[in-house]
């Protein structure tokens, strides 16, 4: 299963939790809070467009236009707080796979359990297979995550990424 498709049947997933908390684990509910406390730029507890203009501005993105800014704002139901915050994290990774399920996908690719695969092999299976990748979404892949000198991708973090959203510290 390819990346995308992964994503895709994690938009089609099943109704959510009442409780937005129990959907991560406590350390996840932290980073989120983290990156939630840095987007709140005048820390009044709600991201507006401002808040975001603001960030993005920090980011080098001094150009955002008001209507991209309003289009982002405008994805909640309502004025953006943590908890909606959190909410809004939950639906895009609602349906998730477990990372081992991800891994064990990525193994019948990798038959010498290397825990890599080429990456010329990766790129024709993306652009050719299920929701193909356009050439932008390819050079974004690489560019979160190069393969080393060999041409090798390390799937284990590309797993690890997809389901905790970050690098795993080595």
């Amino acid at each position: 299963m390819t990346i995308k498709c992964a994503k895709r049947r994690q938009q089609q997933g099943e109704g959510g939790s009442s409780n937005v908390f129990s959907m991560f684990e406590q350390s996840q509910i932290q980073e989120y809070k983290e990156a939630f406390t840095i987007i709140d730029q005048n820390r009044d507890g709600i991201i507006s467009k401002d808040d975001l203009r603001d960030v993005l501005a920090t980011m080098g993105q001094l150009n955002v236009k008001n209507e991209e800014l309003e289009a982002m704002v405008k994805e909640a139901s309502g004025p953006i707080n943590f908890t909606v915050f959190l909410t809004m994290f939950g639906e895009k990774l609602k349906g998730a796979d477990p990372e081992d399920v991800i891994v064990s996908a990525f193994k019948v690719l990798d038959p010498e359990a290397t825990g890599s695969i080429k990456k010329e092999f990766l790129e024709e299976l993306l652009t050719t297979q299920c929701d193909r990748f356009t050439a932008e979404e390819m050079t974004n892949l690489w560019a979160a995550f190069p393969p080393d000198v060999a041409g090798n991708v390390d799937y284990k973090n590309i797993c690890y990424v997809i389901t905790h959203g970050e690098e795993k510290e080595e």
